[in-house]
């Protein structure tokens, strides 16, 4: 069993060339804890995972690991084990070499190497497959083997850098499940990046999506879905994004209301930052799964007319794309009432569940 060492990154800034990646971050990952970076292209979440591997200097700041001073340590002296995207395997060695290699090379003992290995396989369901090559493995073999690898070191931190994207739908979702069980099994620290939500909101313990080499938001996924800190969280996460409405706020008589030209929504008993600004133009967010459409409109709810413009059937459930006054709007709805394009429907906006921006600075009011 790995230790539950901890990992903490303060004040963070690399630079490459000319080039700042990342500035002034911190980073504070708990003992056990799955933590995963989410962000897109180019916004620093493998710049910061190499850093902690000790892959990439660091400009400024410090990296801690089980509370002992990392930032210049060798990569081998940290604790810890690196998946890539790429499988990175030996061709001529077959399974349980490849998974062993690292372990001989270190003078680890017989009895050992093959305690570890067998724990491995078992794990990740490789014993069939112990004396094959490479060439002779499927993708997610592949990647099995590859996180199998990192297993052995029974390392105190797991670091992932986008180790699924090479595969496809049905092998992501069969790995990110596997991938949750061995967390459960091993109670390791695991810092993992990606910059598919499914696997973040699936996988994390925490989720800290980035953006621009900053963290704009760090919280568990149901915190960050439910409570976004600002539009780019927002309309990060979701499929489809959050819908956005700008208008402004109005209050009187112990209410207080968001209002567009075309919609008034009650937000009297939305939770506050701080005190309301009535001056500053504002979004109000609202997710899909709280627009309700047709005949999923509740009794006593605001009802307005939308024109229909898409229907995406999804099995389970549909996405409706609505146009209201040159707004569109998307509902994910399960009612099975037959909507056509270009058909005139109600719909209806859950506000419990809304949030408001600012919609110059884009932080959540």
């Amino acid at each position: 069993m790995a230790n539950l060492a901890n990992v903490a990154v303060r004040n963070l800034r690399i630079e490459l060339g000319t080039n700042t990646i990342i500035e002034n971050l911190d980073l504070d990952v708990r003992g056990g804890e799955f933590v995963v970076l989410l962000g897109p292209s180019g916004c620093g979440k493998s710049t910061l995972l190499h850093s902690i591997a000790g892959l990439i200097d660091v400009t400024d700041g410090s990296i801690e690991i089980g509370g002992e001073d990392m930032t210049w340590a060798d990569p081998k002296d940290r604790g810890i084990a690196l998946v890539f995207q790429s499988y990175a395997l030996y061709p001529t060695m077959n399974v349980e070499r490849n998974l062993s290699f690292a372990l001989r090379i270190n003078g680890t003992p017989k009895p050992e190497i093959e305690r570890r290995v067998k724990r491995a396989a078992d794990m990740l369901q490789l014993e069939p497959l112990l004396k094959r090559k490479p060439a002779q493995l499927s993708g997610g073999q592949r990647q099995r083997v590859a996180i199998g690898r990192a297993i052995v070191r029974e390392a105190d931190v797991f670091l992932f850098d986008e180790p699924l994207s090479n595969l496809d739908a049905k092998l992501r979702t069969e790995l990110r499940r596997e991938l949750k069980q061995l967390h459960q099994q091993l109670g390791a620290t695991m810092i993992y990046v990606t910059h598919d939500q499914v696997e973040a909101m699936t996988l994390a313990t925490r989720m800290a999506v980035m953006k621009g080499g900053v963290i704009q938001q760090f919280g568990t996924p149901a915190e960050v879905y439910a409570r976004p800190d600002n539009l780019f969280v927002a309309t990060f996460l979701g499929a489809p994004p959050m819908n956005l409405l700008q208008g402004t706020l109005a209050g009187g008589e112990g209410k207080l209301w968001f209002r567009t030209p075309h919609i008034e929504v009650d937000v009297t008993r939305y939770a506050f930052r701080g005190t309301p600004d009535f001056t500053r133009p504002c979004v109000l967010g609202i997710r899909p799964e709280d627009v309700r459409v047709a005949g999923a409109v509740r009794t006593g709810d605001t009802a307005w007319q939308g024109r229909v413009t898409l229907v995406e059937p999804m099995g389970n459930h549909r996405v409706v794309w609505l146009e209201y006054h040159g707004v569109q709007i998307a509902s994910i709805d399960q009612d099975k009432t037959p909507l056509v394009t270009d058909a005139a429907v109600p719909f209806g906006l859950d506000s419990a569940h809304a949030s408001l921006f600012d919609e110059a600075t884009g932080n959540r009011l």
